[in-house]
């Protein structure tokens, strides 16, 4: 397991998630997260964000979001910007020159993008990336703001299969109808 804290940033899993554990609603359904926050309501963690690493179904989601509703606008968050790198096995052609594309270990895509970050933080999106790197001990912090809405049905916050991880709560806060928790990942 390569270590995920040299002292230069944090791996963090960052997400939005429905009061009853979902991250995206039926047909990978976004727009619910914007009945309660801003793209840019969180100005900080944008600031404190050097890179990103999602998974390909995430990049669809995100650029379809794009296209049919804020063209030209910016997929991640209003106030940030930065490396995002794709993880996948199916690079999109051709290819799309905001992103990086990576395939292979997950390892060597986290080490990869952190590098990008530039001792910033490196936040982590997407249901399978996160997954993959939670199984493999690469996560130092989740990062959670819980909206008040029940969904009923969509992306659930955990992949099925991953064993137990324990974690160390370390600040609960609200903002407006949004309560924002955040736990360090006990290794």
């Amino acid at each position: 397991m390569t270590p995920t804290n040299t002292g230069s940033g944090k791996v963090v899993v960052n997400r939005s998630m429905s009061l009853d554990g979902f991250i995206a609603g039926p047909g990978d359904a976004m727009s619910w997260v914007f009945d309660f926050m801003a793209p840019d309501a969180f100005p900080e963690i944008a600031a404190a964000t050097g890179a990103m690493l999602i998974g390909r179904r995430t990049y669809e989601v995100a650029k379809r979001q794009r296209e049919a509703s804020q063209p030209g606008g910016k997929e991640y968050g209003g106030g940030w910007s930065g490396p995002v790198f794709v993880l996948t096995h199916r690079p999109p052609e051709p290819p799309d020159p905001a992103h990086s594309f990576l395939s292979g270990d997950i390892e060597e895509a986290v080490a990869t993008a952190r590098t990008a970050a530039g001792g910033k933080n490196l936040e982590i999106l997407g249901a399978n990336v996160a997954g993959q790197c939670l199984r493999r001990g690469l996560v130092d912090e989740i990062l959670v703001y819980v909206l008040p809405v029940l969904l009923g049905d969509g992306i659930p916050f955990s992949s099925p299969g991953l064993a137990r991880i324990d974690l160390e709560p370390i600040s609960s806060t609200r903002s407006g109808a949004v309560t924002i928790l955040r736990f360090r990942v006990r290794k």
